[in-house]
């Protein structure tokens, strides 16, 4: 997937959800992980985040890291996995996706799945259309110059 030694996310792919809920992956994201490795699906705002094992390990050490004592922290950790799922792809590249998210990301039959380099996200085509549209309205430049890049 990438000359980098790390995943590379680009590119945006449709599929549509087979009957058990079952999303297949691109087999260009799915290429550089193991059999086994373990991602991630985060519930964001629109869509439904993927975080592959590296990012998974980067987000496991900041919670780790949080004091047991810490009430709120651990009650703001609590809340939010209770709404992620821990998947491994199977042998056909796909991933079976809860009820719960796909209603968070207004996902019914087809997602778009769109790369953004460490991590790849999952629109419903009505809300990726939304987001495109934003998009177009500002020039690309000055978005890219916000970001620091």
């Amino acid at each position: 997937m990438s000359s980098l030694g790390k995943p590379l996310y680009a590119g945006h792919f449709r599929h549509t959800l087979d009957d058990k809920n079952r999303l297949t992956i691109p087999s260009a994201w799915r290429s550089a992980h193991a059999e086994g490795d373990t991602f991630l699906v985060v519930p964001l705002d629109g869509c439904l985040s993927v975080l592959p094992p590296t990012e998974v390990q980067k987000l496991h050490d900041r919670v780790a890291a949080q004091a047991l004592s810490d009430t709120e922290a651990q009650e703001v950790i609590a809340e939010f996995f209770s709404k992620t799922l821990a998947f491994s792809f199977d042998k056909a590249g796909r991933v079976m996706l809860t009820p719960e998210l796909l209603a968070h990301a207004g996902i019914a039959k087809d997602a778009v799945l769109v790369g953004s380099m460490t991590k790849f996200n999952l629109y419903s085509p009505q809300q990726w259309e939304r987001v495109q549209a934003a998009a177009a309205a500002q020039r690309p430049a000055d978005r890219l110059r916000r970001m620091g890049i």
